[in-house]
């Protein structure tokens, strides 16, 4: 399948927006942009002044808890952090089974690891939980933690059929993907050294029909569950994982050949958004490279397309390939190894084709879906050899839906090498077309995958090199989004982080920058049974201020109420995974060994959590009933 084919089935699926359009935004984008940010400055005169947060303060922590779930987090968080358990955690949960049998094993998981960290077995029996939360100020994105339980045997077998095209299978044609980009046999079971994200794997075209429908009734519960809810999706529960890894390859070689032409041009080594390149000598290079004659690049780069600076940047770069242009006939790129030009897209079965489309029209469907409910919808990143894809289709989704306030985030994780160019491409993208930029910050959940695949297969390691290095890199995106909110009222970002000092450093910066709580423009998360003494400080009473009117219509102007001593007044939500016990097993595998690496960095939780539970006993408030 070619390229210029490629884009029109992902632009018939997703869109029936206005063209891509690298030019600045029109008058009117910027005037509504205007208006918003003075909207807000004149109403920051009758707005409370923002209460200082303590996250020591353990007694307004801990007061949405009674004491006896501050004893099950203690005996939680304690177990997860012995080694001998957790190296031994499965064997011990199969024993456990058999020794009590499902009845008595599924009241013990509740009254510990499933109690702490999973919300319920369905949406019925959630409310209670999330309704308590909300009353504290605390909102939920709701998830759906069911795994398919595999054997890694059987994981990797779903995954080398289902990232491997017919023609490679069937040993007619070799795959013209770099190794980045293929299934390596070694790491096809995806879950493995993944401690804090869900895999799904493909099956069929059914299943992914079947995901669909959960993330709609995930999506409807968020609604219904609060007026400015969130739900979250994976794009490789809803399609063949092959398109991803395709499309990833096409996007990662588009973008080097353009820091190749850079390095001619002598403009090696700048800042993504700094470089750019001359159209007239790129023209050139582009002849002598035999990927067109002169006559037929004369209509590649025009006023309408590029602008009249005379030059391209990276912004500019990626238009260049989206089926619009005559470019997209030729898109070969020179093959390093062999110097021989080569097509960036190989072709497509007609059966793989199709289950492209479905795979574009699920995410069309559940975006509509959002948009309806009024939830915003977050894409969670993945695999470095999948995110490419999901940045792009996430990104054609915001430009669809995008239009009046942030509906749909993508998801950044900052141990990434390139997630600085990455944000401030996309907010520059934003900016020029004129829609909503959202995003979500996460340090990442793949590191040891990556590295070790990164290490066996033999390209470059595209994690940062030092945890200090992350937190640099987290830091460097939050400010530069924090920069855009300042100016761009209909900007917003999700701080997904347990660190509390990255937390401080977003609440100093927003202080700094003027960004006020009632702006609804940053928003804090964190996991259901984790950093309580973040979660509850920063939330704001009454959680559902600022709606009025009937479902999907709301204002964002509206003042809040008063708050209560601790709570700070910022939209905080907890991800809420709920399931079947035996069905969320795998995911509360992976969060005792996430808590595993956390209790070794620090013991604060664990220690804020005993300090509360002794002062309690001390003050003779044992029997604490949240009110």
């Amino acid at each position: 399948m070619s390229l210029r084919r490629a884009f029109p089935e992902l632009r018939s699926a997703l869109s029936r927006r206005a063209p891509l359009s690298t030019a600045p935004a029109t008058r009117e984008q910027h005037a509504a942009g205007l208006e918003a940010v003075r909207g807000r400055g004149a109403a920051e005169a009758a707005r409370p002044p923002v209460p200082a947060v303590d996250f020591s303060n353990t007694q307004e922590a801990y007061r949405s808890r009674r004491s006896w779930e501050l004893a099950r987090s203690l005996l939680v968080l304690r177990l997860c952090a012995s080694p001998a358990l957790l190296a031994r955690h499965e064997q011990l949960l199969r024993l456990a089974r058999r020794l009590l049998g499902q009845r008595l094993f599924d009241r013990l998981m509740k009254m510990t690891f499933y109690g702490q960290f999973v919300a319920g077995e369905d949406q019925e029996s959630i409310r209670p939980l999330i309704q308590h939360n909300r009353a504290f100020g605390v909102g939920s994105i709701l998830d759906y933690g069911v795994e398919e339980d595999l054997t890694p045997e059987e994981a990797e077998r779903k995954e080398m059929e289902s990232c491997t095209s017919a023609s490679e299978r069937d040993g007619h044609g070799t795959s013209k993907r770099e190794k980045q980009f293929q299934a390596h046999r070694a790491f096809g079971d995806r879950r493995d050294g993944v401690v804090s994200a869900r895999t799904y794997f493909y099956a069929s075209e059914a299943k992914c029909d079947s995901h669909m429908e959960t993330f709609l009734r995930c999506i409807e519960a968020s609604g219904g569950a609060s007026e400015d809810g969130f739900s979250a999706i994976k794009l490789t529960a809803l399609g063949r994982p092959q398109f991803l890894l395709q499309f990833s390859d096409v996007l990662t070689k588009w973008r080097r050949f353009f820091h190749q032409m850079a390095a001619e041009q002598g403009k090696a080594g700048l800042a993504a958004m700094d470089t750019k390149l001359e159209v007239a000598s790129l023209q050139e290079s582009v002849v002598k490279m035999g990927i067109a004659s002169r006559m037929e690049i004369e209509n590649w780069f025009t006023v309408e397309t590029l602008g009249v600076s005379g030059t391209l940047d990276l912004l500019d770069w990626g238009s260049l390939i989206d089926g619009r242009t005559e470019l997209s006939k030729h898109l070969v790129v020179p093959n390093m190894q062999t110097g021989q030009l080569e097509p960036l897209l190989s072709r497509f079965t007609e059966e793989e084709e199709r289950q492209m489309t479905r795979m574009l029209q699920r995410m069309d469907i559940l975006a509509k879906k959002a948009s309806e409910v009024g939830v915003r919808l977050m894409v969670d990143a993945e695999q470095t050899y999948f995110q490419p894809a999901i940045s792009r289709l996430t990104l054609e989704m915001q430009r669809r839906f995008n239009v009046e306030r942030p509906l749909i985030f993508n998801t950044y994780q900052c141990y990434l090498k390139d997630t600085y160019d990455n944000v401030t491409l996309d907010v520059e993208l934003a900016r020029r077309e004129g829609w909503c930029f959202g995003a979500k910050l996460v340090r990442g959940a793949y590191m040891a995958q990556e590295r070790a695949r990164a290490l066996e297969i033999g390209y470059e390691d595209p994690i940062n090199p030092t945890y200090e290095a992350t937190n640099t890199m987290y830091h460097r995106c939050l400010n530069y989004v924090l920069e855009e909110l300042k100016h761009n009222a209909r900007a917003a970002v999700m701080v997904a982080s347990h660190n509390e000092d990255t937390v401080r450093f977003t609440l100093c910066r927003m202080e700094e920058l003027g960004l006020h709580p009632a702006d609804r423009q940053v928003y804090f998360g964190q996991l259901l049974g984790m950093c309580d003494q973040i979660s509850f400080p920063l939330g704001e009473l009454g959680f559902r201020w600022g709606a009025a009117g009937g479902q999907g219509q709301r204002r964002w102007d509206s003042p809040p109420p008063p708050l209560c001593a601790g709570q700070a007044g910022f939209p905080v939500y907890k991800y809420v995974p709920y399931g079947p016990v035996m069905e969320v097993l795998p995911y509360l595998s992976r969060r005792a060994l996430e808590n595993s690496g956390v209790m070794k960095g620090a013991q604060r939780e664990w220690q804020l959590l005993w300090q509360e539970l002794r002062r309690r006993l001390r003050t003779g408030s044992l029997f604490h009933r949240p009110a």
